[in-house]
């Protein structure tokens, strides 16, 4: 058995894999809600890197469909990002905990 390289389909999708199960593993795992966070941005990276793999490795040629299915989810993924950081740094300056276990709900 040979060691796929990098003009190989399987070793993009073989990362990627990985990626995503890392993603669920800090998802699933963390109380901390920028635990979470990170989880989540594992698992979107781990898209972005299968929509490349997927388009530059086409059966009739060069795909930029692919290339841009991952640039959009790379400016979700910091949207995403943004957002929540946001909404991380409210919880905090009201609770002075980002551990979701604790954190229910904003008071005021």
């Amino acid at each position: 058995m040979s060691i796929p390289g990098p003009d190989s389909l399987s070793a993009y999708l073989g990362v990627a894999a990985v990626l995503f199960s890392a993603g669920v593993l800090a998802m699933a795992t963390r109380r901390n809600a920028i635990g979470v966070l990170l989880g989540l941005e594992l698992m979107l990276n781990a898209a972005a890197l299968q929509f490349a793999a997927y388009g530059r490795f086409r059966a009739d040629g060069l795909d930029p469909q692919g290339q841009t299915a991952a640039v959009f989810v790379i400016v979700v993924a910091a949207a995403e990002a943004a957002v929540a950081l946001a909404l991380l740094f409210a919880v905090y300056r009201t609770s002075k905990d980002v551990d979701l276990e604790q954190t229910r709900e904003l008071r005021s």
